[in-house]
């Protein structure tokens, strides 16, 4: 098992208010799975991926992430989490304009002490595997938005994580080239990449094998993909479980 999530809650004070944005969530997610969390704004979606990505710590609740409990880790100890088991894509590529498509794919890399040979190594692998080896020294203003994720999808991938992590990745692109950036996904999944997925949109939760669907920051139902997308109509846990 890679993720497992346990009773987790978050709660924010704001004002004099207090913000419950997770009540009592939990699933858990094997290796290799590609997992879909959907909901609308204000379902805790967006809570739930920081908690799993490790930019925030659960209010109660525990967390593995690849066996070990990550739940009350310091800020350094995540940092360094989530360097080595997380690789993190965005809606909005998070790529620095300056550099070339190359530099910015090793920058993970460079945390971790690597030499610049290893580091150009690495990163060119990354992205052939992304099919963009001939656009490896142009820069971001040079690429399309498809080219761009695709970079954003190298640099996530440079550092082999456990577990990719990928907030809206299609957001920001048009429809064929959200098209393309799924099927990109579909082509990481089938060689073993453990994906989960934010996304507001059920027609991309659909193309997910298994999808979790919140409401209010619980989990209303947990199943596969098409079915929890477009009708959340799939079961709804007692406990933690996986597929």
């Amino acid at each position: 098992m890679l993720i497992t999530l346990t009773d987790i809650t978050r709660h924010y004070q704001v004002g004099t208010e207090e913000v419950r944005a997770l009540r009592g969530v939990s699933f858990a997610v094997n290796r290799g799975e590609w997992v879909a969390i959907v909901g609308q704004s204000g379902s805790g979606k967006s809570t739930l991926m920081n908690v799993i990505g490790c930019l925030d710590t659960p209010t109660s609740g525990q967390y593995l992430l690849n066996g070990k409990d990550v739940s009350r880790l310091a800020d350094d100890e995540l940092a360094d989490i989530r360097n080595r088991e997380i690789g993190f894509v965005f809606q909005t590529f998070q790529l620095l304009p300056r550099d070339t498509a190359l530099a910015n794919v090793e920058l993970p890399l460079v945390y971790r002490g690597l030499t610049a040979k290893d580091r150009h190594e690495r990163a060119r692998h990354a992205l052939e595997k992304v099919q963009l080896a001939d656009r490896m020294k142009h820069r971001p203003n040079e690429l399309s938005g498809g080219q761009r994720q695709r970079v954003a999808i190298a640099r996530a991938l440079v550092t082999e994580p456990s577990l990719l992590l990928a907030d809206e990745p299609t957001g920001n692109l048009d429809s064929a080239t959200g098209e393309d950036i799924i099927g990109l996904f579909e082509k990481l999944h089938e060689a073993g990449h453990t994906i989960c997925l934010v996304t507001h949109e059920p027609k991309l939760a659909a193309r997910c094998p298994r999808a979790i669907r919140l409401s209010d920051g619980k989990i209303v139902a947990d199943g596969v993909g098409q079915e929890v997308a477009m009708n959340g109509s799939a079961r709804k846990p007692a406990q933690v479980f996986s597929i």
